[in-house]
């Protein structure tokens, strides 16, 4: 087992062991039990009550954080001459249309977010083998595919994000940055799990939401009372 450094010892001691924490004490103790020298990013984690193999039990969705995420996306807006000027302004950082489909079937993924129209989407589709791995395919669920490039762009800058549970029945994202306040952390934690709850599929029996952890980057996991959503 790794030894744990002097401030690794430190945290796990304010944890306190078999407690459940409110979602308000524990986004107080993600920023007490943080260590790094960087601005590390706030991690949640949902353990659902459903079966991602089963397409009616998949879980997706995107939310508009309250408070963002802390991080600077780089948004890629793919659209028609009429929308470039729009997508500019509302803060995309690049913007085009075929310079940048030839940029990206040369290997060019410099990009968080591809907003995209869905008449291009027949250009786009060719980019696959590319985007899909890296989690860049633009898709109408996410909010990506849309005929208001510039709205997209906007609300992505401004915290919008999107999750999908995995195979194990899991949703990890990121909800802010350790140097936000404990009140945003938990602001933006509630709108997650808000959402999350409205997603719950018709045909989920039993508990939904199993367990809640909050963490940091490198920190340890502080479980939550999901009641206390």
């Amino acid at each position: 087992m790794a030894k744990l450094t002097k401030n690794q010892r430190l945290a796990a001691e304010k944890i306190e062991a078999g407690k459940v924490y409110t979602i308000a004490e524990a986004a107080a103790l993600v920023k007490e039990i943080t260590t790094t020298k960087f601005d590390a990013s706030v991690d949640i984690d949902v353990r659902l009550g459903v079966d991602p193999r089963k397409a009616n039990q998949m879980v997706r969705g995107v939310v508009s954080l309250p408070n963002g995420t802390g991080k600077v996306v780089r948004v890629l807006a793919l659209c028609t001459a009429d929308q470039e000027a729009a997508a500019k302004e509302a803060g995309a950082d690049y913007v085009g249309l075929d310079e940048y489909i030839e940029k990206i079937k040369g290997g060019w993924t410099d990009v968080d977010v591809i907003i995209t129209m869905p008449q291009i989407m027949g250009k786009i589709g060719a980019l696959g083998r590319i985007l899909g791995p890296r989690g860049l395919m633009p898709n109408p669920k996410s909010g990506t595919v849309t005929m208001d490039v510039a709205k997209a762009v906007k609300e992505v800058k401004q915290g919008k994000i999107d999750f999908k549970v995995d195979k194990f029945g899991i949703l990890h994202t990121s909800i802010g940055k350790v140097s936000f306040s404990a009140e945003a952390i938990a602001e933006n934690a509630r709108e997650f799990i808000d959402t999350v709850i409205k997603l719950k599929p018709a045909v989920a029996k039993g508990e939904y939401i199993k367990s809640v952890y909050l963490s940091s980057t490198m920190s340890q996991g502080i479980k939550v009372d999901p009641k206390s959503f």
